[in-house]
């Protein structure tokens, strides 16, 4: 009965979290599903996949729906004995997106509880960590491994607390459990950055067991720590193994060519660029809007009002109201930050800032000062370019930094700490006499009201101008009112000063109405309980009123817009007439996931997609095709001219866009399928390679690199015949079948992408070589007569990863069992 009463708190607590997470995104009971813009891109970079999987009931591992083909590692494969997966699934049981938010809910909630945490409050902290507005607006937006990511963090650092306080087994199970989660949610950049605030509260523990002369239980704390993490790192084998194998073949891996696409020099050492990797900086002084939302303007999707100063200045100028109000909205762009594009401000909560600068005066437990550490240690490094002194030395120094972009998204370690240190503080509060509330209540109110007054009396150093402001400027001054421009800005300043002032306000009264709640409770005025409820009612509103400016049911729609996200175009329907096997090239939208929805696409949407077709693109065809209007026939809607490496890639359509939409263009200069060549040209390098396709015909020559030439032997000349011929007579992702017919030796290239871990090829059945030519392709020697080639997708590494994935999950299983055991049995004793 003890043991029910106990759990009583948890279940209430586990049961509200799930209310809430469908109540705030309570247009998934109705059975709409909401439309997140990077889901959108991954339907349409799926939409192979998963139809061979509905009709195959197999996996493909690989797509050619997408720069000319990829395998499908992170594109949501689904790998054999992913058992952790499975139970990741049952945990995510409500409907998306609310199945993150209660995660949220249920990671943080645990993680207090470990942290001796009473429940009700714990509960509060809890909303308030999944409230968090970058934490709801990736939801929006459909970062959704990210928020998964994020959601597990908790836990982790929960398991790792409970073993360095020599909870062995308890501590051990969870953080095997948690870390193996963390993995599985497959955000390597959030997991990365979790373990720097694993290694700040690691050395915490550390100099404490120092300074508490236990170092003996070192060994024991590694020793579980080694064996938590091994089979964390085994059950999720599979991926791992598949995602560095093929990381050196995506934008992450280390660029061969030692020149730009200009011709210049390419002195960049990092994986990718500096440039790209700090593209997403946080200003130092826009971090303030973690307290005050609005500070610096909101979101670029920020909407004025009536009441705005650019509404005013329309009217004034002569404007209708509605012309008025449709140019505001459209052209009244609030956000003056440093980031190129900022969905909505990372808003942390003024009263989670407030209570957090009362843990840091009240609470006596220095676990504190690591949750500090780590929440200074992000935001630092959350400046980036603003901040380049730290920046490049991680880039430079630090392994692995370099591989990830947004560095702006590591604050979602300070979006964990702040909360944390909270509620340590609103905890500890009412544990202590009523002379060290009072203190330590008014210096946390002094010192977070305060800093608002500053900021809003020295709001006049700042020039409120945005980075898009020059180029409104330019477009509002070409016409005959040449002040025009100068004086929208005016009016636009006005607003985002209107708005940073706002917002100061509002934070300020929902510290001061925290604050007077809590002087009330130290004047014996409120009840403890009561006291507790109102500052965690006034903790969660703030946070949901500024969350649903973002995502709120307008961004709920049908579900089969979600599922079925992408209409075809008449240029669409007009290229699927043609059945045969052939690839298209949307020039708008390349880097787009719409035409691999409908198309076998040389673009696409991923984070990762191959370097050397992304170089293809960048440093020849791109160039080729500046003057594409002059080489389109507008009679026939076909190229004129042939653009040889378009033709190899067997692009035979182009979706080019016009006045009246985009049309479609026949390009009948494609090298087909395959087709031999009677030249081999060889090179020494990348940088040769690449320079020997400015001039290349590839209809009659190959190139490749000396290490294929010496391995495999290859002659550079053969005798071609126009009677010889090679066919793709039968095409699945995964397995392409052809048949050769030629009198002589011949020298064979394929217009599908190489990728040497894991495609083989096979003449008559026989496993023979092949090898990458033209950059990108794959070719190989074919004897004289009639044969049969076929190409199949067989990675070992997803067979090698299954078979650990399937070992460690055994040992997992035998470790919980015995770990619970031996839990219960330690337990029974004692009482």
């Amino acid at each position: 009965m003890k043991q029910i009463q106990k759990l009583y708190p948890h279940f209430l607590a586990l049961i509200g979290f799930i209310v809430i997470s469908l109540i705030y995104f309570y247009p998934v009971l109705s059975g709409k599903k909401i439309y997140q813009s990077d889901i959108v891109q991954y339907t349409g970079m799926a939409k192979e996949q998963n139809d061979f999987r509905a009709v195959e009931n197999a996996e493909p591992f690989w797509t050619n729906a997408a720069f000319g083909g990829m395998p499908t590692y992170q594109l949501g494969a689904n790998y054999p004995h992913d058992y952790i997966g499975d139970l990741d699934d049952a945990l995510r049981f409500l409907p998306r997106p609310a199945d993150y938010l209660f995660l949220y809910f249920f990671g943080f909630y645990a993680l207090l509880l470990v942290l001796k945490i009473d429940p009700l409050k714990a509960f509060f902290g809890a909303l308030a960590f999944g409230l968090s507005t970058y934490l709801i607006v990736i939801l929006g937006v459909g970062h959704n491994a990210k928020a998964h990511a994020i959601a597990y963090m908790p836990l982790v650092i929960a398991g790792v607390i409970l073993v360095f306080k020599k909870r062995y087994i308890v501590g051990g199970l969870l953080t095997m459990v948690a870390t193996a989660l963390e993995i599985n949610a497959n955000h390597f950049q959030m997991t990365y950055y979790l373990l720097f605030l694993l290694l700040i509260i690691g050395i915490y523990y550390c100099y404490k067991l120092f300074k508490d002369k236990e170092l003996k239980e070192l060994p024991k704390i590694i020793g579980v720590f080694a064996v938590a993490v091994i089979l964390a790192i085994g059950v999720n084998a599979t991926n791992l193994l598949a995602t560095k194998e093929y990381a050196d073949f995506s934008i992450r891996g280390k660029t061969e060519l030692t020149f730009n696409p200009d011709g210049t020099k390419n002195n960049a050492t990092a994986s990718m660029s500096r440039e790209y990797i700090t593209e997403y900086s946080y200003g130092i002084a826009e971090s303030f809007n973690l307290i005050a939302p609005r500070l610096f303007g909101g979101g670029n999707s920020e909407k004025l009002n009536e009441d705005s100063s650019v509404y005013n200045f329309m009217l004034q100028y002569g404007a209708s109201p509605e012309e008025a109000k449709q140019f505001t909205e459209s052209y009244g762009m609030t956000y003056w930050g440093d980031q190129p594009i900022v969905a909505a401000p990372a808003y942390i909560g003024a009263i989670v800032f407030f209570l957090c600068v009362l843990g840091l005066y009240h609470d006596k437990r220095k676990i504190k000062y690591a949750f500090l550490a780590g929440a200074i240690f992000s935001l630092i490094l959350s400046w980036g370019k603003n901040f380049s002194l730290v920046t490049d030395f991680f880039i430079d120094y630090v392994p692995m930094y370099d591989k990830f972009r947004a560095v702006s998204s590591i604050q979602v370690l300070l979006e964990l700490c702040i909360p944390v240190i909270a509620i340590l503080g609103f905890h500890s509060f009412f544990t202590t006499d009523k002379e060290k509330q009072w203190s330590s209540l008014w210096k946390a109110g002094a010192t977070t009201l305060g800093l608002l007054i500053v900021l809003f009396f020295f709001r006049g150093t700042f020039d409120f101008a945005g980075s898009m402001d020059g180029q409104l400027l330019q477009m509002f001054s070409q016409g005959e009112d040449k002040s025009f421009g100068v004086n929208f800005l005016d009016a636009l300043k006005e607003d985002r000063k209107a708005l940073y002032a706002a917002d100061l306000l509002r934070s300020g009264f929902f510290i001061a109405i925290a604050f007077l709640v809590l002087w009330l409770y130290t004047k014996n005025k409120l009840a403890q309980y009561t006291a507790v409820v109102l500052v965690g009612i006034l903790m969660v509103s703030d946070l949901f009123f500024v969350d649903k400016n973002y995502v709120s049911k307008k961004d709920f729609v049908s579900a089969r817009e979600v599922n079925e996200p992408f209409q075809p175009t008449p240029a669409d329907l007009q290229i699927l007439n043609d059945k045969s096997n052939y690839r298209v090239y949307e020039l708008q939208g390349r880097l787009q996931g719409r035409n691999s929805y409908f198309h076998k696409s040389v673009g696409g949407y991923s984070a990762v997609r191959p370097r050397r077709f992304e170089q293809l693109f960048e440093y020849q065809i791109d160039k080729k095709l500046t003057d594409l209007g002059k080489m389109i026939d507008p009679q026939t809607m076909t190229l004129t001219k042939s653009v040889s490496l378009l033709d190899a890639l067997n692009v035979k359509y182009l979706i080019v866009p016009t006045e009246s939409g985009d049309v479609s263009i026949v390009n009948p200069f494609i090298n087909g399928n395959a087709w031999f060549v009677s030249d081999l040209k060889v090179v020494k390098s990348a940088d040769d390679e690449m320079k020997a396709l400015d001039n290349l015909d590839t209809k009659k020559e190959a190139v490749t690199q000396v290490e294929a030439n010496s391995k495999f032997g290859i002659p550079r000349k053969y005798v071609t015949d126009s009677t010889a011929t090679i066919k793709l007579t039968e095409y699945l992702p995964n397995h392409l079948t052809y048949v050769s017919n030629n009198k002589n030796e011949g020298l064979a290239v394929f217009s599908e992408m190489y990728y040497k871990n894991g495609w083989n090829a096979y003449i008559d059945g026989k496993l023979t070589s092949h090898f990458r030519a033209d950059y990108v392709l794959r070719a190989m020697t074919i004897p004289a007569g009639n044969h049969k080639i076929e190409f199949k997708f067989e990675p070992q590494v997803v067979k090698t990863g299954s078979t650990i994935a399937l070992i460690s999950t055994i040992g997992m299983l035998l470790l919980l069992v015995g770990g619970i055991y031996f839990e219960r049995k330690k337990t029974t004793k004692i009482e």
